[in-house]
C-alpha cells in the first residue's frame, strides 16, 4: 500500500517562521512481489516443457552365424547410394545359380514422388492398412476404447504369418546404405515407413553382392 507522510512544517517557537508542509510518498512493494511469485508459480506449474525430437531407429541383433543369410517373410529391401538414387527388391536376395533354384535378384529404382516409394509401400502394406482402418472405425463408433485400439494396431503392424488361415506376415522393411548415400534420404524413407503404418523396419549392413548390383546401375 502507498502511504503519505506529512510534517507539521515547524513554526512551534515564538520567532520561528512557518514553513510549507511537505509530503513524502512511500510505496509498499510487498503485494506486488507476492503477485509476481504467484504468477511465476502458476506459469511453472501449467507450462509444458518442450521435449527433444529424437527419431528412434531400430537395429537388428547380429546373427550367430554371419555366413547364413537370415530369412525374412514378406520383406522389401531398399538400397540407397549416391546421387539420391534409391533401389529396392522384394523378398530374399538370390545370387545367379543359387542352390534354391530361384531367379537371381534384380533391383528397381524408385524415388519420393507421388508414384514412387509412398505408393509402393501403401500397396505392399495394404492388408495391415485395411485392418487398422477397421480398428479406427470401431474406435470412432466407440465399440473399442483407445487402449484396445493402440494394442491391436501395434499387433497388426507386427503380425506373424498364419499360413493355414491365409494371413500373411506384416511387411518388413530393410534399409541398406553404402558410404555415398545421403543421410536425408534415410530420414525421409523412415518417415514414409511410419506414414504407411509399417511397424517392422531396420537399418542393416549392405552385402557386397547388393553393392555390386548398385554399381552396375550407377556408374
Amino acid at each position: 500500500m502507498a502511504e503519505v507522510n506529512t510534517g507539521d512544517g515547524g513554526g512551534h517557537g515564538k520567532h520561528d517562521k512557518k514553513r510549507a508542509k511537505k509530503s513524502s510518498t512511500r510505496i509498499d512493494m510487498t503485494p506486488m512481489v507476492d503477485l509476481a511469485f504467484l504468477l511465476l508459480t502458476f506459469f511453472v506449474l501449467t507450462s509444458t516443457f518442450s521435449k527433444s525430437k529424437v527419431m528412434e531407429i531400430p537395429f537388428p541383433k547380429d546373427p550367430k552365424d554371419l555366413k547364413v543369410q537370415q530369412k525374412v517373410n514378406n520383406a522389401i529391401t531398399f538400397l540407397l547410394t549416391k546421387d539420391n538414387k534409391i533401389f529396392y527388391y522384394n523378398g530374399a536376395f538370390y545370387l545367379p545359380g543359387n542352390k534354391e533354384g530361384k531367379p537371381e535378384t534384380t533391383i528397381t529404382e524408385k524415388d519420393f514422388s507421388a508414384k514412387g516409394i509412398h505408393e509402393l509401400l501403401l500397396d505392399r502394406n495394404k492388408p495391415t492398412i485395411d485392418a487398422i482402418k477397421k480398428l479406427e472405425e470401431q474406435y470412432k463408433n466407440k465399440t473399442i476404447v483407445a487402449d484396445t485400439f493402440k494394442v491391436r494396431a501395434l499387433r497388426e503392424q507386427g503380425r506373424k504369418a498364419v499360413p493355414e488361415k491365409g494371413i500373411p506376415a506384416a511387411l518388413t522393411v530393410l534399409i541398406k546404405t553404402d558410404d555415398q548415400a545421403v543421410y536425408k534420404n534415410v530420414v525421409d524413407l523412415i518417415d514414409e515407413v511410419k506414414v504407411c503404418n509399417i511397424g517392422i523396419y531396420a537399418i542393416v549392413d549392405m552385402m557386397p553382392s547388393e553393392k555390386k548390383l548398385i554399381d552396375e546401375k550407377v556408374k
